[in-house]
């Protein structure tokens, strides 16, 4: 088959998306699989990084308030729906995949509109605007969340949980290489600090300002901060002295941190919370206000009300989040009920069923 896969714009869309292509291609090698993304967004860098080939359009989000960008959405969607007619017509796909942003919305709409099976995939217990738009034209939905029936046509919904790299979920295997590579002391407790891709502002200065207290408590701390941050984190830790927090703006290998982790740190996009379900670890939530329809905080309350994970708002964090993170890796008890509450809400077969419903498409 010949499969277009559509989307991204953060990593919660573009990691699914590799992982779904992975899938397709361990059941038939054979597979042509062409990704279609938003020019000058990070899924141009990282989907050749992971051996596949990407197509870029000139489409862009609306933005909420009002900007002289949001005069060139039109033209840059006439423009973007143009090109992905275009990459239809000369990729001839089987079958077309949204994973959600920008991107899937001209390529879904295009091979619609040329008769081609459509299959989305909603990470979010709250369905992106993308996503519910193109809902009309699909064959196929998979979600990740029961009760998606608000948002699409009952009778297309599959619920398949969202697809995890093989990587993540061989973690545990990590634990040795993770310690050696992150320079960590196996007799002291491990924090992971993740804010996303792009990093989490308020998450990366609550612990900003409460390097003193991890120190103090022998806290070692693994610590993404996103690019904007990362100077700003190391100059921080540099003047503390200390060598137990380790700053990086970005981390690939997610399989190692997650593995020498004894609790984490997190926002609630669909992947993180997908992730934290796959490795089992104690997590603190910290849902990003401004996602659209406040998804992340409904995500985390997903995990929360099962007594899965710990939630801390964004507008507490700054004064109340590493003091939890302490409270939680000093409670060994709590630790192990949400690590047993969590792993039963993990859903490790995802990739491989979605890959299953699009080769249904043919």
């Amino acid at each position: 088959m010949r499969i277009i896969i559509s989307g991204g714009g953060t990593g919660g869309h573009i990691y699914p998306a590799i992982a779904i292509a992975n899938e397709l291609k361990t059941l038939d090698p054979s597979t042509e699989i062409l990704f279609v993304g938003a020019e000058g967004k990070m899924e141009m860098e990282k989907v050749p990084r992971a051996g596949y080939r990407i197509e870029g359009l000139p489409v862009v989000g609306i933005k909420r308030e009002l900007t002289l960008d949001n005069l060139a959405f039109p033209f840059k969607l006439g423009r973007s729906l143009w090109r992905a007619r275009q990459l239809v017509r000369t990729f001839r796909p089987d079958a077309a995949v949204g994973v959600g942003g920008y991107a899937s919305g001209p390529t879904l709409l295009a091979a619609s509109m040329t008769g081609i099976p459509t299959l989305i995939q909603e990470q979010n217990s709250y369905a992106g605007l993308t996503n519910k738009v193109l809902a009309r034209w699909a064959k196929r939905i998979c979600v990740a969340y029961p009760g998606m029936d608000a948002f699409f046509p009952p009778e297309k919904i599959i619920v398949t949980g969202n697809p995890v790299r093989k990587d993540i979920q061989q973690a545990e295997e990590q634990v040795v290489a993770g310690r050696a590579q992150f320079g960590l002391d196996p007799g002291k407790p491990t924090l992971l600090v993740i804010g996303g891709s792009q990093g989490a502002r308020s998450i990366n200065e609550s612990i900003e300002a409460g390097l003193g207290q991890l120190i103090e408590a022998g806290v070692q701390v693994v610590w993404q901060t996103g690019p904007a941050f990362i100077e700003r984190a190391r100059a921080a830790v540099q003047a503390t002295g200390s060598l137990l927090i380790k700053p990086f703006d970005f981390i690939y290998e997610m399989d190692r941190a997650y593995a020498v982790a004894d609790a984490v740190v997190s926002r609630a996009g669909a992947l993180s919370v997908s992730e934290l379900c796959l490795v089992g670890r104690p997590a603190i939530l910290v849902p990003f206000p401004a996602a659209s329809e406040d998804h992340q905080t409904k995500n985390a309350m997903s995990l929360v009300d099962r007594n899965a994970a710990l939630l801390v708002r964004d507008a507490q964090a700054r004064t109340t989040l590493v003091g939890e993170a302490l409270s939680l890796l000093n409670n060994v008890d709590q630790r192990a009920i949400l690590i047993k509450q969590i792993k039963l809400l993990a859903r490790p077969n995802a990739g491989r069923d979605i890959a299953n419903e699009i080769l249904k498409l043919r």
